[in-house]
Order: C-alpha cells, then sequence, then structure tokens
C-alpha cells in the first residue's frame, strides 16, 4: 500500500484556546498567503507565501543583524539573525510544518478541545492557498471539528473539495458590488459570489462573516445586497458583523509597508442588525 503523503504548509501563527473563530474553544491556525489585498487587513505577515523578517519599534539600528547575516545581499528570512538581536526586536513570520506535526501540535490538546465541543480552524492568509496541506492534516485529527474562514476567492474545484472536507464553513462577504470589491480589496467577487452559491447549494453549515469598514459596505445598499445573497440558505447558521478594527495598521511597519487606508478610520462603522432580522436571518455583532 502507497504511504501516505505528509506535505509541508506555511504556518505564520497559532493561536490556542481561540474563542471567536468558530464554536466554543479552538485551536486556530494562521496560514500564510493571500490573493486578496484588503485595505483594512491587519494581518499583512499573512500575504506572501514565503518566510518574512518582522522588525518591530523596539529597533536601536544598531545594525548587528546585518554583520552576522549570512546572505547580505538580500533577506531571506533564515532566522541567524534573531539570538543575536540585543532587543529581541526582530521575529520571523512564517515557519514550514509538515501535515503530521501540525497534527501533533492540535491533539495535544484533544481532551480539553473535545470537552467542549471545540476543535480547529484553519484561517489565514487564505486557507484555499494550501488546501493539500490543510486535506492533510484534516485526515490526521481523528475526526475532531474542524472549520476554515475563507475568502472564497478560491478555484471553484479546489473550494468544493475544501468544504467537503469540513464540519462548518466561516465565509468572509465584504462587498457585494464587484467595482467596490476591487477597489478595496484588489479582485472583484464574481468568483467569491460562485463559490458562495456553491457553499449554499452544499447544504455544509456555514457561518457569513462581514468585516464593518466605515465608508466601505456599512450602509444600506451592501446590506440588503448581502441579504439577498444569504436568503433561503437553509446551511446558514448566523450573520457575524465584525467593527473595523482601528489598531489595523500596527504591523505594516514592521514589514517595511506604509497603512494608507482611504476610508475614514476614525469614523463609527454603521451597524445594521433590523435588515438581517426582517429576512429572518439570524445576526450579531462580534
Amino acid at each position: 500500500m502507497m504511504e501516505e503523503t505528509d506535505p509541508r504548509g506555511l504556518i505564520f501563527d497559532i493561536e490556542e484556546f481561540g474563542i471567536y473563530d468558530g464554536p466554543s474553544i479552538r485551536t486556530v491556525v494562521f496560514l500564510k498567503g493571500c490573493p486578496l489585498r484588503c485595505m483594512w487587513c491587519q494581518n499583512p505577515e499573512g500575504w506572501n507565501p514565503f518566510p518574512e523578517r518582522m522588525v518591530s519599534s523596539r529597533c536601536i539600528h544598531c545594525d548587528t543583524c546585518k554583520r552576522v547575516c549570512p546572505h547580505k545581499d538580500k533577506c531571506i528570512a533564515c532566522g541567524t539573525c534573531l539570538p543575536y538581536c540585543p532587543v529581541n526586536a526582530i521575529s520571523i513570520a512564517g515557519e514550514y510544518m509538515k501535515a503530521s506535526e501540525l497534527a501533533d501540535k492540535i491533539l495535544a490538546n484533544e481532551k480539553l478541545l473535545r470537552l467542549n465541543d471545540g476543535g480547529v480552524t484553519f484561517t489565514g492568509g487564505e486557507c484555499l492557498t494550501q488546501t493539500d496541506f490543510v486535506l492533510a492534516v484534516i485526515k490526521r485529527l481523528n475526526g475532531l471539528h474542524t472549520a476554515i474562514e475563507t475568502s472564497g476567492y478560491g478555484d471553484e474545484k479546489t473550494f468544493k473539495k475544501m468544504i467537503e472536507a469540513v464540519d462548518l464553513v466561516m465565509f468572509d462577504i465584504k462587498q457585494t458590488d464587484p467595482l467596490i470589491h476591487k477597489r478595496y480589496i484588489g479582485v472583484d467577487n464574481v468568483l467569491i459570489k460562485r463559490n458562495l452559491d456553491n457553499l449554499i447549494a452544499s447544504h455544509k453549515p456555514f457561518i457569513a462573516r462581514i468585516p464593518v469598514i466605515p465608508g466601505v459596505n456599512d450602509n444600506e445598499k451592501n446590506y440588503q445586497e448581502t441579504v439577498n445573497w444569504l436568503k433561503g440558505a437553509t446551511n446558514l447558521d448566523h450573520v457575524e458583523l465584525l467593527p473595523y478594527n482601528r489598531s489595523a495598521g500596527a504591523k505594516y511597519q514592521m514589514l517595511k509597508l506604509i497603512y494608507k487606508p482611504t476610508f475614514d478610520e476614525k469614523a463609527d462603522p454603521f451597524i445594521d442588525l433590523e435588515v438581517f432580522a426582517k429576512a429572518g436571518i439570524k445576526a450579531k455583532v462580534m
């Protein structure tokens, strides 16, 4: 019999005992690599599909890291410099792990997760960029409850394969208008809408999540169109509205990026739960 493959994946964080990414207590795995560029993204270290060096504001610019670097032409985030930094200002975003290694790490808390009807949630970045890895991990989890949080921006065949393997899908709906979607997110939402339709047709239980961004999607038209997209979905559990996080830009400087949203960060987003209630859809603010 052919030996089961043990693919390698790239992870930039693992949160243990998470309570905001699916039912009960969960291990939350953040996968690196994302095809979107949401203007309000608070995890820019999840964008690129390779490890990256991050330097915090603690840096005293002593250049010790440069002197010990074995790759002086271009940083490859090898981590050689980490133990030499006198103020521990350097970190590496992105660690390669085999599916078996990640599964073992998750299962170390298996009893506690099962006791509370919890499980594991794969998020990102975008988990659809590492589907084979995620599926290989799931096969090793002894039937533990599994969920994905996804933008839905991925190949339809890949998306269907992923949702078939998990117990719950948390599906982001950021903006229903394709032109506005492209302006603030970098791509239109045609593929996302198709995969939402695929999800609804699959009857797989799902939660719709809306990041509520002031001046971008917090208006009656977008809320109503979101209701239109979801109306009649018998496998929809509820909708979660996630108000804009004003500290979203905190990590950009660590990656030598500039956080410059064109919407008003200081404005309070408009929240409307009534439009969902009228359509018989459960909704709550997270």
